[in-house]
């Protein structure tokens, strides 16, 4: 069923009665030529660019909960490709142009809004550091426009603009970046990959690799072994816990992110905004809730909830950035299990077992990477080499003291 202006028009004549589910809920076939572990966004989006674009057939996807249950539906739900490292700006750029032709490929309404993301800067350091970042942008290819002091007052004059400890001299805005609804996001992945005849078998965890000979041969799951081609595994936060199962230590820690929404509110934020002075970053939602976030829990968790310290932290850093917050009610909080890598930035590569491969490590940046993180990786299966944009992003990378450290703070999980 394609959805249209007209077909909502029919279906409300007539009763709603025509709808059908959004995709099948299939038993586990014996074998497949391609498995995906992990139902979340980038494992939803390796199996429809699998299908549509690289026109492979006999796909599954393994999730061991529900459809948009993990960090895809866990999330502050912005999108930018505003990098530095040429081993980033690239990939993030290639995800931001599918964010924009998304919802035309899936045909589904995935909230995409461009409404742009300011990123304050309160230093004359900090406004070399972005004055640098917003060129490297643009060579890019991407967009980037620094602002004064004068020009962030107009575009948001309820800031908080008379803080001697936090000045606001200025801004990097990207005007092409925005919000896209998460969970939309999941839902369309989903239905576009059924349509192109992948199997999506939910409640079906991965206890353990058959590997034979240094080959895969397929995955023990709690619904029977599944044998399988090639394996792909992208679980986020259970990347160490999965690759275990197939006697991989990998350079990545599990932390808990925590996301806060708000009461609802007038609209007041036009787009995405950023404390240049600590780690806080907020939205406001259609539903008229301020949607923000800020660092994550210090220590390792496989936990979907933070604790309280956190919440203080990231509170502080809002008030600071616009004290007419502090009268908003806090209306829910959740937590993502983040794969933190060594360096701050994803790995996309084969294993040393033949037939499997693994996408994770993507810290803070997985949810606006979901479009070129399925893209890349499934090019990686379909072809076994590479995507363009995504050859930096090895394993091989730490052995070599290759880094993408965008951040520059070291092998430090906890600090990215």
């Amino acid at each position: 069923m394609r959805y249209s202006a007209f077909r909502i028009l029919k279906e409300a004549l007539s009763g709603h009665k025509g709808w059908t589910p959004a995709w099948r809920d299939p038993e586990p076939q014996a074998s497949y030529d391609y498995v995906i572990v992990g139902g979340g966004g980038h494992g939803l989006a390796t199996a429809h660019y699998l299908s549509k674009v690289f026109g492979k057939a006999r796909i599954a996807v393994l999730e061991k909960g529900w459809i948009g249950g993990g960090n895809v539906g866990r999330n502050t739900t912005i999108v930018r490709s505003n990098y530095l490292l040429p081993g980033n700006e690239a990939f993030y750029e290639l995800s931001m142009k599918l964010w924009e032709g998304l919802e035309q490929d899936l045909n589904y309404n995935a909230m995409v809004s461009q409404r742009g993301i300011m990123n304050l800067i309160h230093t004359d350091g900090q406004r070399d550091a972005y004055r640098r970042r917003g060129n490297s942008m643009i060579l890019h290819g991407s967009d980037a426009e620094l602002l004064t002091a004068k020009q962030v007052r107009k575009e948001a004059p309820f800031l908080n603009f008379d803080n001697a400890r936090f000045p606001i001299k200025g801004a990097l805005v990207h005007r092409r970046g925005g919000t896209v609804r998460h969970d939309a996001v999941a839902w369309g992945y989903a239905r576009s990959a059924d349509q192109h005849g992948v199997d999506i078998i939910q409640n079906c965890e991965v206890t353990g690799f058959r590997i034979e000979n240094g080959a895969i041969k397929g995955v023990e799951t709690s619904r029977g072994f599944i044998g399988a081609t090639k394996v792909g595994v992208s679980v986020a936060g259970s990347s160490g816990k999965v690759m275990s199962y197939a006697d991989m230590r990998l350079p990545i820690e599990s932390h808990v992110l925590q996301a806060f929404v708000s009461e609802g509110l007038k609209p007041i934020i036009p787009g995405v905004i950023t404390f240049g002075a600590g780690h806080f970053y907020v939205s406001q939602s259609d539903k008229g809730g301020l949607v923000f976030g800020g660092d994550i829990d210090g220590y390792n968790s496989y936990a979907q909830r933070g604790n309280l310290p956190v919440v203080e932290d990231v509170c502080e850093g809002g008030m600071a950035l616009m004290p007419m917050i502090g009268r908003a009610r806090l209306l829910r909080m959740w937590g993502g299990i983040m794969d933190m890598s060594m360096d701050g930035s994803p790995i996309i590569d084969k294993t040393s077992v033949d037939g499997l491969y693994f996408n994770g490590g993507w810290c803070y940046g997985g949810f606006k990477a979901t479009p070129a993180s399925g893209y890349v990786f499934a090019h990686l299966l379909a072809k076994d080499v590479p995507h363009e944009t995504a050859a930096a992003m090895r394993f091989d990378r730490f052995e070599k003291g290759l880094v993408i450290d965008e951040k520059g703070v070291g092998a430090q999980p906890n600090l990215h």
